[in-house]
């Protein structure tokens, strides 16, 4: 979910990079280098050995100068640092801000404590996914969510549409957009351990989805203990003239565990915890249902609705979606997005959405979508790779076990 739009960049780029200087793979997806926004961070990157390639209108990191296997091995034995600050964070403020809130996620806000947070979807119309966010109840009054740096337009105009809506009828809430933060993303078993070193906050008193505002390094930051890549971590966001320093105070208090680690690890360590990825996983024409994501409605939701494209999710649920998200393991070359999954008997029953080579398990991994009845574990498929087909089992996600930090 957390990826911000990987689908922009794609195995393309990982294939490009071998091939060409980043400035010509620049050139393929954007008129130059100038049109790419860069974070606070870029210099950071840049001086660290990062190879900056365009992702989502940024210039942003792929990899530094280990391989995407190193670091993803790295996070999940001591721990990665990610500049996610592409991502957009935003506030919304009022005493209706969590009923407005409501008609566009399916998820239960109201029923959150304050201080914690959850998954959701902003659906439209049809039932569909225009994005995946994280929804964080600072208090009744305040909510604070990250939405992903690809779908950052079409999420800030459908939400603006909808408040105006809103607001016309009486509704007390307006927002902020966090564009004076930088968001920082502390993964893998030493995020806790290096974090303490830096606040006076006790770190063991914080569980997955928790969320804080608390002074780390001297300055005031949202802590939210949540990640993308299966691993006990935090995303922080700092105001952005910390961010440089906050990065390196993680770095030097991990002593050289802690690497700086760009997009291409990112996209592993998410498939590899069986993670959607808005874009690849998840679509416009995708409903939660399908995606595996009917966790995160809420009983109330499901009771009431109330919410966009209610009507065909509700049916989802009662009757049974006709495609369901699973995960498989391949034999061949890796599978990518839009393999073709046939079954035993050679007939189409779907098509793979994301897919590579796992550095932590040494397996081809991959999810897509199948006709339902098709996704049970152990199901055996045949897998289109370049037009060869190679066999493939359907599995249980996530394939790396997750390690989120939970009361006992």
């Amino acid at each position: 979910m957390r990826g911000g739009g990987l689908w922009q960049l794609g195995q393309s780029i990982r294939r490009q990079l071998a091939q060409a200087d980043k400035k010509s793979v620049a050139r393929r997806y954007f008129a130059s280098e100038a049109d790419l926004k860069k974070t606070v961070l870029y210099d950071f990157h840049v001086t660290h050995g990062g190879k900056m390639v365009p992702f989502a209108g940024w210039s942003m990191p792929i990899q530094y100068k280990d391989s995407i296997m190193e670091s993803t091995v790295n996070c999940r034995e001591n721990g990665s640092l990610f500049d996610v600050s592409h991502m957009c964070g935003l506030s919304l403020k009022g005493k209706d801000c969590i009923t407005f809130l409501e008609k566009l996620v399916m998820g239960d806000v109201a029923a959150l404590a304050p201080g914690t947070g959850t998954l959701s979807v902003f659906t439209n119309e049809k039932g569909g996914a225009i994005d995946d966010t994280v929804i964080t109840k600072v208090k009744d009054d305040h909510i604070y969510l990250v939405v992903n740096a690809g779908c950052r337009d079409k999420d800030l105009a459908h939400i603006e549409e909808h408040m105006k809506a809103f607001k016309a009828k009486g509704g007390d809430v307006l927002w902020h957009i966090h564009d004076e933060r930088s968001l920082l993303a502390l993964q893998g078993p030493l995020a806790a351990p290096v974090l303490q070193h830096l606040t006076k906050e006790d770190l063991s008193k914080i569980y997955f989805s928790d969320f804080r505002i608390i002074d780390i390094n001297g300055a005031s930051c949202f802590l939210t203990r949540t990640g993308y890549t299966g691993e006990d971590g935090f995303e922080i966001s700092v105001p952005s003239e910390h961010a440089v320093d906050l990065a390196k105070a993680i770095l030097e208090k991990s002593e050289g565990k802690v690497r700086l680690t760009g997009l291409g690890a990112r996209d592993s360590l998410r498939l590899e915890a069986g993670l959607c990825l808005y874009g690849n996983d998840m679509e416009q024409h995708i409903t939660p249902v399908e995606a595996g994501l009917t966790w995160a409605i809420g009983k109330r939701r499901r009771a009431e609705g109330g919410f966009l494209g209610a009507e065909t999710i509700l049916k989802q649920l009662e009757e049974g979606p006709k495609i369901r998200r699973a995960g498989f393991i391949s034999s061949g070359p890796p599978a990518r997005s839009h393999s073709e999954i046939q079954n035993d008997k050679g007939a189409n029953i779907g098509e793979v959405t994301s897919g590579g080579f796992s550095p932590c398990l040494k397996k081809n991994i991959a999810m897509g979508y199948v006709k339902s009845g098709s996704h049970k574990a152990g199901t055996k498929v045949k897998i289109l790779v370049r037009g060869k087909a190679y066999d493939g089992v359907v599995t249980k996600m996530p394939f790396v076990p997750t390690k989120y930090y939970k009361p006992s």
